[in-house]
């Protein structure tokens, strides 16, 4: 069963915390979420993973009347953004509530488990379920 997995990230505090991680810091986040990635794949169970852009980087848009792309700078909805995410392929639900909480567990600042909240959403065959 296909599985997302997405860390949120309050787009407010999306600087002040990127800026709290040293480049060690930076260092062992990235080598939590390397060594996540390489046991997936090596399970066969990863099907994609992407670490997204902050919030400066977002676009908005919309279609005007005439269906023209309207981009304006920034997210649509204010909050919470998609920081990255990782879609699995499953044997079960049990083993994505795994997968999420070794991503839950990456090292923050210092190293100590960040322990944020990690959403898991099935991917239904038909989405109309």
């Amino acid at each position: 069963m296909l599985y997302m997995i997405q860390m949120n990230v309050d787009a407010d505090s999306w600087d002040s915390v990127m800026s709290s991680f040293g480049p060690d810091d930076m260092k062992a986040m990235f080598a939590h979420m390397e060594a996540l990635n390489n046991e997936l794949t090596s399970a066969g169970e990863l099907v994609e993973a992407r670490g997204l852009g902050g919030p400066g980087l977002a676009k908005t848009v919309r279609a005007d009347a005439d269906g023209t792309p309207q981009v304006t700078e920034g997210q649509a909805v204010k909050g919470q953004i998609l920081a990255g995410y990782w879609v699995v392929d499953v044997k079960s639900a049990e083993r994505a509530y795994e997968i999420a909480a070794r991503a839950s567990a990456c090292p923050g600042p210092g190293g100590t488990p960040g322990n944020d909240p990690v959403e898991v959403h099935p991917i239904p065959d038909d989405p109309t379920v």
